[in-house]
Order: structure tokens, then C-alpha cells, then sequence
């Protein structure tokens, strides 16, 4: 089962549950605030997932344009060890036919020394037949006068010179047919082996070449399996956000249920209020009655508001300064030691009762006076009295104060918005506006 098929069903668990929250009674809102908590936090890992993803996709396609950049060095490698092992070719080429020609030539050569050969040889064994140097000297003491002498003389120096020149021409053509032959031997030996390294370092490129074609396919491979998963936690994203906005709007159509059954409760009480007004004294010695509760509870006051907890205000609503930085602090902190009682400041139905990290124990109730929706925020409690949906009245008693959450100490933080409550606080305003304290 892949990563698709588990988002999707937990998806569609949610929606089959979020579905059924709608139809129960009055706990619907807080469960559904607490799914949409739930599909905002799963939404939150699928998009580090799919960053993750864009993460990996991205590496992958720098190791592919790495890839890609050695291949083509690897080419231009192999492009110019062909050049070179074409040169050593041509070179090998051209020495063959050096060697063609010498070996001409060096015939040429065998053929002329080995006729030298030949008339030393002649003139060897004539010289044994006739005495040898003896020879030389008859002739000489044959001459039959001064000037005979001299070119037999003449005659002797120049067949002696010229056995000379024969051997000394013998002795050089040999020494230069052997000098050209270890050079061409050499030079081809030199040309056949640059070669070889060459073949060898053109194998070696090829072989590399096909390692990095191979580590490339896989790559492709890879990003086409990323893209593929990608493209999976994109889609749920996609799920998980038309599912957010589902809930949301039924968080908002419950909100909106409760703020109605608020305004209609706001009408009871001033038909009540209206009925009863004869009575006035009675209900002001009721209110005298009020006065003379616990000093720890709060005085309820007379129409729309009242105090949420006795105690001394120790922060105000607007800018402060919390360890050493400057904040805006969106509500009214209030103090005292003890069993404190909180109150509900209005009537209303809570909207969630719940523990945060932040705010600790608190509750968030909805109100309707004179048309408009209010909501109110008692944080830090200690313990909450009141569960979701339920209906309040004001003065009604809701929890404890307490330093549960991100506090310093016991006291009430509380907070009144003109319309919904938003993370952003944005329509967070002065209690003092609307509350005697």
C-alpha cells in the first residue's frame, strides 16, 4: 500500500467523521475544531514531506547536470585520444613506409657491399697467388728506368688506396645500415607503443563513459520516482486542504448555529428583562444580595457584562514589555491567591474548552449582544468547569484561575474579540471598552 493510498484513506476516514460530527448535538464544534487541529498538523507534515521531496528532487538533478558534465568531458577526452591515436597511426604509417623504403634502400646497400665483397675477396687471393706485398716490390724493381719507377710507384699507391677506400666505404655502409636500422626499429617500437596507451586510455574513457551513461539512467530513474511520489503529496496536500476548508466552513456554520441560539437567548432575557420590569426593586435587592457573595467571587454587574474574576490587574491590554522584549498583549491579565472563582463575562455558548501549551486551560465562549457576535477567552484556569456547545449565563461560574500553560504565576488571562477568535488576534480589543473593572 503506497503513501497515496494511506493519505487517502485517512482522508476519507476524517470526512466520514467529520461528516457524522455535524449531525451530533451541541459537541459538534469542539470536535471539529480539534479535526481541523488534526488535518492542520497532517497538512504541516505532508508539505515538510513534499519540501523534503523538492529537496531531493533538486540534489538529484545537480548530481544529473554533474553527471552530465562529465560525460562530456569524458567525450571530449575519448574525441581527442582518437585524434591522437589517428596521429600515432599516421605516424606509424609514414614509418612503415620509412621502413619500405630503407628496406629498398638497405638491399641496395647488402647488394654494394656485398659486391665489395667480391673484389676484396679477388683482390685478396690474387695478392696470396702473386706473394702478397713481395708483389708490389717486384713490380717496382721491374721498372726500366727513374720515370717507370715512378708510375709503377704511382700505379702501387693508387691500388693500395684504393683497397682502402673500398674497406673504409665497407666498414661506414655497414655501421649506417645498422644505425638505420635500430632508428627505424626503435621509432616503430616508440610509434606501437604510444599507441597501445593510447587504445588503453581510450578503453579506460569508454568504460567510464558507460559507468557514468549508467549512473545517469539511474538518476533519471530516481527522479522519475520522486516526481512520481512529488506529485502524490501534492495531490494530498490538495485533499488535505479542500478537507481544511470543508471543516472550516462547518466550524463556521456551527459557530453561526450557536451565535443564533446566543441572539435568541439575548431576547429571552430582554423579554424577561421587560416582563419583570415592574419589579425593579425586587431585582435591585437581588443584586444587593450578589454584593454580599464570597469577596472571591466577582460582583455580577448589571446589563450586558461583567467582571470575570476578582483580583488586582496587573497587565493591561495594548503594547508591554515581556523579559526585556517589547510584545502587544491582546488581553487583561487579572490576579489574585487562593480558590479564585472565574465567571462567564456574558451570555453565551463555549465554543471549546480545552488545555494548550500556550494558554493552558482555557475556554473560548461565543456571544450575540445587540446583534453582534462577540467572543471571550479565559486562559491559565487551573481547571474548566463547562464543556463544549454548552450554554452560559453571565456570572455563571466556568473553571478556577489558575498558572496552567506559558504563565508566571496564578492569574487570569482575558481576552475579548469583536467577532471571531483568530490566531492573529485581529479583532482582539480593550475589555475596558465594554467592562467595568
Amino acid at each position: 500500500m503506497n503513501r497515496k493510498t494511506l493519505v487517502t484513506m485517512s482522508i476519507a476516514a476524517t470526512l466520514t467523521i467529520g461528516t457524522f460530527g455535524t449531525a451530533t448535538a451541541h459537541s459538534s464544534l469542539s470536535e471539529l475544531k480539534d479535526k481541523k487541529s488534526s488535518i492542520q498538523q497532517e497538512k504541516a507534515q505532508v508539505n515538510e514531506k513534499i519540501d523534503s521531496k523538492s529537496s531531493e528532487i533538486n540534489q538529484n538533478i545537480s548530481r544529473q547536470n554533474e553527471i552530465q558534465a562529465e560525460i562530456a568531458a569524458i567525450d571530449k577526452k575519448i574525441i581527442d585520444t582518437n585524434a591522437e591515436i589517428q596521429e600515432k597511426e599516421a605516424e606509424i604509417n609514414k614509418t612503415n613506409d620509412e621502413i619500405d623504403k630503407l628496406k629498398v634502400e638497405i638491399e641496395a646497400l647488402k647488394k654494394k657491399i656485398e659486391e665489395r665483397n667480391q673484389l676484396l675477396e679477388e683482390r685478396a687471393r690474387a695478392m696470396q697467388e702473386k706473394g702478397g706485398s713481395s708483389n708490389y716490390l717486384d713490380v717496382l724493381l721491374g721498372a726500366d728506368s727513374f720515370g717507370d719507377f715512378i708510375n709503377r710507384v704511382t700505379a702501387v699507391n693508387t691500388i693500395v688506396n684504393a683497397d682502402k677506400k673500398i674497406i673504409d666505404e665497407q666498414k661506414r655502409d655497414q655501421a649506417e645500415l645498422e644505425k638505420k636500422q635500430k632508428e627505424v626499429e626503435d621509432k616503430l617500437a616508440e610509434l606501437e607503443k604510444s599507441k597501445e596507451n593510447l587504445v588503453s586510455l581510450k578503453k579506460d574513457l569508454d568504460s567510464q563513459k558507460g559507468q557514468k551513461n549508467a549512473l545517469f539512467a539511474e538518476l533519471e530513474k530516481e527522479q522519475s520516482k520522486l516526481n512520481v511520489e512529488k506529485e502524490e503529496l501534492e495531490a494530498s496536500a490538495n485533499e488535505l486542504e479542500e478537507l481544511e476548508k470543508r471543516i472550516g466552513g462547518e466550524i463556521q456554520a456551527e459557530q453561526s448555529r450557536l451565535a443564533e441560539l446566543a441572539r435568541q437567548k439575548e431576547l429571552e432575557r430582554k423579554k424577561a428583562q421587560a416582563a419583570a420590569a415592574p419589579k425593579a426593586t425586587t431585582a435591585s435587592s437581588s443584586g444587593s444580595s450578589n454584593s454580599s457573595a464570597s469577596v472571591d467571587a466577582p460582583s455580577v454587574s448589571a446589563g450586558t457584562w461583567t467582571r470575570p474574576a476578582s483580583g488586582i490587574i496587573t497587565t493591561e491590554h495594548g503594547p508591554d514589555v515581556l523579559n526585556g522584549k517589547p510584545r502587544m498583549h491582546y488581553g487583561m491579565d487579572i490576579a489574585a491567591n487562593g480558590s479564585v472563582p472565574i465567571v462567564a463575562a456574558a451570555d453565551g455558548f463555549v465554543i471549546k474548552s480545552e488545555r494548550s501549551s500556550s494558554y493552558g486551560n482555557v475556554v473560548y465562549m461565543t456571544h450575540s449582544i445587540n446583534g453582534q457576535t462577540f467572543t471571550t477567552v479565559y486562559a491559565h484556569m487551573s481547571s474548566s468547569l463547562v464543556s463544549g456547545s454548552q450554554y452560559v449565563q453571565k456570572g455563571q461560574q466556568i473553571g478556577y484561575m489558575g498558572n496552567t500553560g506559558f504563565s508566571f504565576g496564578q492569574h487570569l488571562h482575558f481576552e475579548l474579540h469583536a467577532g471571531a477568535w483568530n490566531g492573529a488576534k485581529s479583532n482582539a480589543v480593550n475589555p475596558r471598552r465594554y467592562i467595568s473593572f
